[in-house]
Order: structure tokens, then C-alpha cells, then sequence
């Protein structure tokens, strides 16, 4: 089946990767010659065509990887450090067209995933520069004689799974410390969101990643088959997931029998605080970049926004003014700043939610429809005040563009609030006070927390949560060593008497 070819030019038509995968270096077909399909989320129109792996397929790509980390884990932590950073380079002289093929997948804003691309070829940038210094320590010995030292070491061949919502950057923030390191990898690209990935992989080709380094497959009716053989396997030392806490959770227990390093960041249901002496405008506009970012389809956004009751008209009345500015449409239209949802089972999910409050005395004050003039993915972006807990959105993380406001009178009552959900991963608060700055930012039970910003995301941080939420830490010095091994080395009777006295 021939692709669409409705995508505004490329500037390199090179990058649009058709029916094939990458492993080993070659573009190659599943073996079965099955295929699955994608389709754009603002049109409905086929994009192309997909290699459906499955288990064969995908014991293939380990083995390259294996047999690719031998010599790789040999080179100079510099020489791994000037291919990342030669891969950063190409992705940034290549933006335009790794934005366009994001935003017909994806249908994010063009805007939005032009920014999504510099963010996640940071994550090179970042690597390339923690690489050479992944240092190994000195420690004293309490024996006499006796010298102990350490040194990091690449876990092995390291088996990533990546979700649909930033198609480049979820990648690259795993890829990034794994090659930095010297593991080798098999990446899976999502399966409603394949083809930036593996415009990814071409660039790697171009950069010069030995073969076997980086391998990017394909699957979506075969992901679990997919899942289960890199975490049954034990050529693979290291699985590293993002997406739902309950396959996650999956995950974690097919791993248990290989006894594999695992990263898991999970599902999020982040609170926004607001209290009554933060500056109104810049908690809205936070608001506002947290809730509403790539129409509320990120994990750390915004999904229970507690207001002081003090304060709470006052913002409910800016943040629906700000709201009602927003333009919904196709995200390579002019002016549009949000598009569709991922698919159909998005939006209603979505629905559910807005209906459900409705239900429970919550007032829409601005959005709450589905868009079917638009397609049968888009619904308005939603504000809803009079919030309580009895409400699906308390509790359950909506992954989609409505704000549901919350009232709270206490400090204590909203931190208790906050805590009660089973996740942790971001939370954010708005405040002037610097006593409360710190307790709050010390009380709330998450991996991540912004104080007076609604956007935390940066190479430079550590990203990742607790409790359900999964554990391990992408970005920072931190995200090397979760695909480092930390090897002690003891020599004794190094304390002799110099010779000659």
C-alpha cells in the first residue's frame, strides 16, 4: 500500500522511512512480511506503512546488539562523545522535517514540535558531554596494604520502549545516556507514532553509529510479544519503559526471572497548587503550560489544579479567558496552538471525564464538546470550576485538554489532597512564600516538583517519579548511570616499604 503523500514537502524526502525497520544497520522488512498501518490524527488519512516484528524479528535485532557491544563498549568515552554529538547536530540541521513528520503523526502544533525536536536533541548534546566524564572513585581501605578503587562499566545490550506523545524525545532521552555509557541498544518505536523514530535512525546511520549500536524496530498488534522477548531474554540486561503504570508493572514482573536493571516512568496525575499569595498572572500562565501543553497528552502535565479559596474566582476567571484564546485545528494550519488527540479512545475517555463532573455539579465555563467538524479526534479544550473529589478527574489521570479547579482552604488540606493520589511524578505549586516554598516542595510526594513554573523539563534535571510512578531517573549525571554497572576492584599488598630504606 502506497503512502500518503499529503505531508507538506520535506526538505530531504530521505528521512520519511516507508515499510522497514533498522537493525544492524540495514533497513529491514519483518520477516513474515506482515505490516500495520498509521494514520494521521487530524485527517484519519493513512500515513504509511509499518514491519509488523515479532518474536524471530526481534531476537535478530538483540543479537546484532550483542554482538555490536563487544567492540563497542571498547571505545574511548570522547569517541562515543563526538558521535552524539555529530547525531545532535544533524537532528538540529534537520528540524524542520523531523517537526513536520512529528506533527502528521502525532498532530501536535508545527510550532510545538519544532520545539519538541530541540528538546530532544539536547538529550545528545547533554550525553555527549557526560560521557567522558563518568568517573570511577578512589576509596580508602580500612585494611593496611589493601587500595580500593571502582570503575563504570556498560550494563550490556539495554531493550527501550518508547510511547506515542513525544515522538523524538522519548528516544533520544533514552538513547542518549545508554550509547553514552557504551551499551548497545534495541528500541521500539510506538506504534501509533513510528515514523519519527526512524528518521532518528537514518540520522544515526549519517552520524556514524557503528552497526548494531542503534537498532530501532517496528510493531503494534505484536508489542507484547515484542515487550516479553527483550524481558525474557537474557542477552538483555537492561529494560528501560515509559507509558502506563500498568504494563509497567507487566514489564517488571517478565523481567523478574533475568534479574534486569529496569527504568520504569510511569503514569503521572500531577497536582497544580495555587495559593493565595502567588502572582495571579504567572500562576495562570503556568496553568496554562502545564495543562494545555500538546493538548494535555504529557505525563507530568497538569490534571488536578487546587485553587485557594481566597483567589479561586479571580483565577477561574483568567484562566477561562486564556483558555477561550486557544485555536483548535490541523497543527500545520496557521495560528492553530493545539490539535487533535492521539485517537478516537482518547477523546472519549475525555468525554467521560467532562460528563462525569457535569454530573457531579462541576460548570463548564469554557469548551466540554467533541470537535466532529474538525475530525473525529479534536475536543475543546475544557475548564471546569466547582470541582470535587468525588469526581473521575480526582483520581484518574485524563490525558487530554481539560482543567478541572479544585478549591482548598488549607495548606495541609491540599497537601493531603495532593498525596492521595497513588502516583507520584510532578507536582507544582504557586507561591511567594519562602517558609512555604520549602515545606511544600518537601511534603509533596512526587520525583519532580515546579515552584512558581508549570514547565520542568530539561536535559539538565533528573526526570522520574515514585510509587506508582515508577523509579529510575532520565537526563541529568543521573540518567548515565542507570545504564552503568559499578565494578570494584581491590589490590592488595600495595603497602610495602620503599625499597631502599
Amino acid at each position: 500500500m502506497a503512502p500518503n503523500q499529503s505531508i507538506p514537502p520535506l526538505n530531504d524526502p530521505s528521512l520519511f522511512k516507508h515499510d522497514v525497520a533498522y537493525v544492524n544497520g540495514e533497513w529491514v522488512k519483518a520477516k513474515s512480511g506482515k505490516t500495520f498501518e498509521v494514520y494521521d490524527p487530524s485527517t484519519g488519512k493513512l500515513i504509511g506503512i509499518c514491519p509488523e516484528f515479532d518474536k524471530s524479528d526481534t531476537e535478530s535485532a538483540i543479537a546484532h546488539a550483542a554482538a555490536a557491544f563487544t567492540s563497542f563498549r571498547q571505545t574511548t568515552p570522547r569517541q562515543r562523545a563526538r558521535m552524539l554529538h555529530k547525531w545532535y547536530q544533524l537532528m538540529m540541521d534537520n528540524q524542520e522535517d523531523l517537526a513536520k513528520l512529528i506533527t502528521w503523526e502525532n498532530g501536535k502544533p508545527l510550532t510545538d514540535a519544532k520545539g519538541e525536536v530541540a528538546y530532544a536533541a539536547g538529550f545528545f548534546e547533554w550525553f555527549s558531554e557526560e560521557a567522558p566524564r563518568a568517573n570511577g572513585d578512589n576509596i580508602p581501605s580500612s585494611i593496611p596494604g589493601n587500595r580500593i578503587y571502582t570503575i563504570k562499566e556498560p550494563v550490556g545490550v539495554c531493550g527501550l520502549i518508547t510511547p506515542w506523545n513525544f515522538p523524538a524525545a522519548m528516544i533520544t532521552r533514552k538513547v542518549g545516556p545508554a550509547l553514552a555509557a557504551g551499551c548497545t541498544v534495541v528500541a521500539k518505536s510506538p506504534g501509533d507514532t513510528p515514523f519519527t523514530s526512524l528518521a532518528l535512525a537514518e540520522l544515526a546511520n549519517r552520524a556514524g553509529i557503528p552497526k548494531g549500536v542503534f537498532n530501532m524496530i517496528s510493531g503494534s498488534k505484536n508489542t507484547v510479544e515484542i515487550g516479553n522477548t527483550l524481558t525474557s531474554s537474557l542477552t538483555v540486561r537492561k529494560v528501560s519503559f515509559t507509558g502506563s503504570t500498568n504494563v509497567g508493572k507487566l514489564l517488571m514482573k517478565q523481567s523478574a526471572d533475568t534479574l534486569k536493571k529496569l527504568s520504569l516512568e510511569l503514569g503521572g496525575n500531577a497536582p497544580f497548587i495555587v495559593f493565595d499569595d502567588a502572582d495571579l498572572d504567572t500562576a495562570v500562565n503556568g496553568a496554562i503550560a502545564s495543562k494545555f501543553r500538546s493538548s494535555g497528552q504529557t505525563c507530568v502535565c497538569a490534571n488536578r489544579l487546587y485553587i485557594q479559596k481566597a483567589i479561586y474566582d479571580k483565577f477561574a476567571a483568567a484562566f477561562t479567558e486564556k483558555v477561550k484564546g486557544f485555536k483548535v485545528g490541523g497543527g500545520y494550519d496557521e495560528g492553530v496552538t493545539h490539535g487533535p488527540l492521539i485517537h478516537d479512545r482518547a477523546v472519549t475517555k475525555v468525554d467521560a471525564h467532562v460528563r462525569d463532573a457535569e454530573k457531579k455539579g462541576g460548570k463548564v465555563t469554557v469548551g466540554g464538546q467533541k470537535m466532529p467538524k474538525l475530525g473525529s479526534n479534536f475536543f475543546e479544550p475544557t475548564v471546569i470550576t466547582g470541582m470535587n473529589m468525588d469526581m473521575q478527574l480526582a483520581s484518574e489521570e485524563t490525558f487530554g485538554p481539560v482543567a478541572g479547579l479544585f478549591p482548598f482552604e488549607t495548606e495541609k488540606e491540599v497537601v493531603d489532597m495532593a498525596n492521595k493520589a497513588e502516583v507520584g511524578l510532578a507536582g507544582y505549586f504557586f507561591s511567594n512564600d519562602l517558609s512555604r516554598v520549602y515545606r511544600v516542595a518537601e511534603a509533596l510526594e512526587v520525583g519532580m516538583v515546579g515552584v512558581n513554573t508549570g514547565l520542568i523539563s530539561d536535559p539538565a534535571a533528573p526526570f522520574g517519579g515514585v510509587k506508582l510512578s515508577g523509579f529510575g531517573r532520565e537526563g541529568s549525571h543521573h540518567g548515565i548511570l542507570e545504564y552503568q554497572i559499578t565494578k570494584m576492584v581491590t589490590l592488595g599488598g600495595m603497602g610495602q616499604p620503599l625499597q631502599g630504606t
